[in-house]
């Protein structure tokens, strides 16, 4: 489907009559740009890919489609993950969390608890639900006051919600901003 839409998309752009020495095709898509770039190299003018997905990248839905897991088994790494603070312990196996749905991208899968800062990887603890302001982690040996990273799926909700994202280095310091325009 994609590969004939792309196909479309070159015969179109070599039969368009262009006022310019150097037209333009440009196609998007984090799944597919190397399909793109493979179907739509070697048209007239310039060729501009613009797959999203791989500035940021993330931890769930782009990581399992892009083209670096699938095809060439050489995943991206995320680039930028939620971290939220263990508020409350309701029950054993219950911790809330102090970010939701107000500050984490839900709509193609929920946040996936990856570790705890300043003590390593969190094994066993998963996000079973988001609500506004909370989201509840099932699993793990988390106590009030850690604080929890979320690996994120699909980033472009999260530049959405944050015009302004820290950035912090391997210590998890905080090293620069970068503000955005989405």
């Amino acid at each position: 489907m994609v590969d004939a839409y792309l196909s479309r998309l070159a015969a179109l752009h070599t039969r368009m009559p262009y006022q310019t020495a150097e037209p333009i095709v440009t196609a998007g898509g984090s799944a597919y740009f190397d399909h793109a770039a493979s179907l739509l190299d070697g048209l007239p003018g310039r060729l501009v890919l613009r797959p999203g997905a791989y500035v940021i990248h993330d931890d769930g839905f782009y990581h399992a489609i892009s083209p670096f897991t699938q095809r060439l088994g050489q995943p991206l790494r995320a680039a930028m993950h939620g971290w939220a603070r263990v508020i409350s312990r309701p029950e054993p196996h219950l911790a809330l969390l102090d970010a939701g749905k107000r500050d984490l991208p839900f709509d193609e899968g929920l946040p996936r608890p990856q570790r705890i800062r300043g003590r390593g990887l969190l094994k066993g603890a998963r996000i079973v639900a988001l609500n506004d302001q909370h989201a509840f982690l099932e699993g793990g040996d988390v106590e009030i006051g850690d604080v929890v990273r979320l690996g994120l799926s699909h980033p472009c909700v999260a530049m959405d919600k944050w015009t302004l994202i820290p950035m912090i280095d391997d210590a998890d310091t905080v090293v620069d901003l970068v503000r955005t325009w989405f």
